[in-house]
């Protein structure tokens, strides 16, 4: 299953005086939506999307618009009536509404991955993340061991140069929501991300990966800053 969370509230984008979410944003004659959502274009036909969305924008109507002319076959929309605790809660509150346990790749909607693949490399694999050798201190990162072992992830602690790319993999839903579910129900007052969550798979001796991309393979559009330069770079713009 492919997860999409889509449920924040594109602050940063009404700041500067835009008046819809950044994934109904154009870029050059298709929507971040479908820019971000192609990136896994190979798998259309043959996987469960689910799109976990807040009530707002009449986005729900929104996606399913934009999944049948994409040609997505099957797919789900949850709509979210209350604010979540971050990405990870978004995902979780989402998976609330799929009864059975499956594998899971989660994405998020203001990015897009040139050439994704499974990984399909290893063996007895609970959980992996896409990462690239990147500079600054605003990512999820990566403590590496040997044989692409993560030791440890952190979130906007740079504990090595190894960054997130925003994919993540795990092999079962259900250990998922009772994972984030304990951070749920012992919640500090911090956001809830999704990378910090393999830490408690390694510290309950379940094997989680990484797989090294190149940063050249990514692009974001997360701030109106990056959307802009996305979309001059979409338009050939120098």
């Amino acid at each position: 299953m492919i997860v999409i969370p889509m449920a924040g509230l594109s602050s940063r984008f009404f700041k500067e005086g835009y008046t819809m979410p950044k994934y109904m944003l154009d870029l050059n004659g298709i929507t971040v939506f479908e820019w971000s959502v192609s990136s896994f274009k190979e798998y259309y036909s043959s996987d469960l999307f689910l799109f976990i969305v807040f009530d707002h924008f009449n986005t729900a109507d929104f996606v399913k618009n934009q999944v049948k002319k994409m040609g997505i076959s099957n797919y789900q929309i949850v709509t979210l009536t209350e604010h979540t605790l971050g990405q990870a809660d978004t995902v979780f509150q989402g998976l609330k509404e799929v009864d059975q346990d499956e594998d899971i790749y989660i994405f998020n909607i203001d990015s897009r991955l040139e050439k994704f693949t499974k990984f399909t490399d290893y063996e007895n694999l609970d959980g992996y993340l896409e990462v690239f050798n990147g500079d600054g201190e605003h990512w999820s990162f990566v403590l590496p061991g040997e044989n692409n072992q993560v030791l440890k992830t952190t979130e906007k602690d740079r504990i090595s140069s190894l960054c997130s790319n925003g994919l993540y993999y795990f092999k079962s839903s259900s250990i998922f929501k009772k994972y984030v579910k304990e951070e749920v129900d012992n919640f500090s007052g911090n956001e809830i991300y999704i990378a910090p969550l393999y830490n408690k798979y390694i510290e309950d001796g379940l094997n989680i990966k990484y797989k090294l991309v190149n940063e050249t393979d990514i692009s974001f559009c997360g701030t109106p800053v990056e959307y802009k330069e996305t979309l001059d770079k979409i338009r050939g713009v120098k």
